[in-house]
This record gives structure tokens, sequence and C-alpha cells, in this order.
């Protein structure tokens, strides 16, 4: 972005580089993917699940959780891959916190869906 964007020209080329991002990942990350996939076929649910605002911003904001933080280990495993190929400890150790990351949104994502739904369902 050149330097003296301000104020709307700002925005415009922020979101395009946003959107740039959003389909590079879509493109050459699977678990981007199937995240994606699988938020596309809860979030109509939340609708139905949630009991109000709060519980569909609960169950809607766990599907993005779990995009953004997808995003952010590719972003991690992407640059750790520039650098370079072979195996060093600091590396591999930042891929798998990334990983981390992801397993624990997606756990939450889970906790956060599954007690809603036994609470609409079994409550």
């Amino acid at each position: 972005m050149k330097p003296g964007h301000t104020g709307w020209q700002h925005l415009v080329h922020s979101t395009r580089y946003s959107l740039k991002g959003l389909r590079a990942a879509f493109r050459n990350e699977a678990a981007f993917r199937q995240e994606l996939g699988v938020c596309g076929v809860l979030l109509p649910l939340a609708w139905w699940i949630g009991q109000g605002p709060v519980e569909w911003v609960l169950l809607v904001g766990s599907c993005l959780l779990v995009l953004i933080v997808e995003l952010l280990n590719s972003a991690i495993e992407n640059v750790v891959d520039r650098i370079g190929t072979e195996r060093h400890e600091l590396s591999g150790r930042a891929k798998d916190i990334g990983s981390a990351a992801v397993m624990l949104s997606l756990f939450t994502a889970g906790l956060t869906w599954g007690l809603l739904a036994w609470e609409k369902f079994l409550g």
C-alpha cells in the first residue's frame, strides 16, 4: 500500500488485501476449506439453536474464531516455509503452537455448540 493512502483509499486497499488473503487461503489451505464448509452448514443452524442474540453471537463467533485462528496458523506456516525447508526446532515449535491454537479454537467451538444444543434439545 502506498504511504499516502488515508481514509477511504486506505480502507479500499486494506479490504482488497484482505480479500486476496481469503482467496489465497481458500485456494491453498485444505483445512481452511474444510472449516469454512462446516461453518457454512452450522451458521444457518445458529438461527435455530440460538435463543436470542447473545447465543447467536456465541455460535457464529465460535465458528469465526476457528476460521480466524486457521488463517493465522496458515500465515505462520507460510512464513516458516518461506524461510527454509530444513528441519529446525524453532520452526517445528512455531508450527506446532499454531496447530495447538487451531485445536483449542475447535474445542471452544465444539463446547459452545454442544452446550447450547444440549440446552435447546435436552434442557
